[in-house]
């Protein structure tokens, strides 16, 4: 049995988990998420816990039971505090500010780049220029940080550029001028 998929899930105080169908419902002080779990895994919601069992022991359901525990502990994790995640913009004049729904990033282009949050995504910048992206989804908010990251990933020769909180960068040697 998968290691991942036989776990049970907790569920928080002040989460609620509603299944109608295959579809798994979480409700949460940070939102509502919702899930289609694949047709051969089954759930089961008793009290405060949260199972899922496969039907089969094929290899298709064995790596589905797995992803459908992590996508519904996730889902219930996101809905009860939230997931955060912080990006670093390195670089003499880059700076990101925040205006309503909008990030308005200076990142040494001739133009500044604008980009518009999806529904369900909070942004915010600290004293320090770090740039705090906040969601209940998980895979929203880990698209929208590449997304930001991709438009000016972190050069390997200053380091320069938009990167995530604790991502070492290898920087390069550069030129050997002068060496015989």
């Amino acid at each position: 049995m998968s290691r991942i998929g036989k776990s049970p899930v907790k569920i928080p105080k002040g989460v609620t988990v509603t299944q109608t169908g295959q579809t798994l419902s979480v409700k949460g002080p940070q939102g509502t998420l919702n899930f289609d779990v694949p047709a051969n895994i089954g759930v089961k919601i008793e009290g405060d816990t949260l199972t899922l069992a496969r039907a089969s022991e094929d290899r298709t359901s064995r790596s589905l039971h797995g992803m459908a525990r992590a996508m519904a502990a996730n889902m219930i994790t996101g809905c009860a505090t939230g997931f955060t995640r912080v990006l670093e913009i390195v670089g003499v004049g880059y700076r990101a500010a925040v205006k309503g729904d909008l990030i308005d990033l200076t990142l040494g282009f001739s133009h500044p780049v604008q980009y518009k949050l999806p529904a369900g995504v909070k942004a915010e910048v600290d004293k320090e220029g770090k740039l705090s992206v906040k969601s209940a989804d998980k895979s929203l908010l880990g698209k929208v940080a590449a997304d930001i990251r991709g438009f000016r990933p972190p050069e390997p020769y200053k380091g320069k550029g938009v990167r995530y909180q604790g991502e070492q960068i290898t920087l390069k040697e550069g030129k050997a001028r002068g060496k015989k």
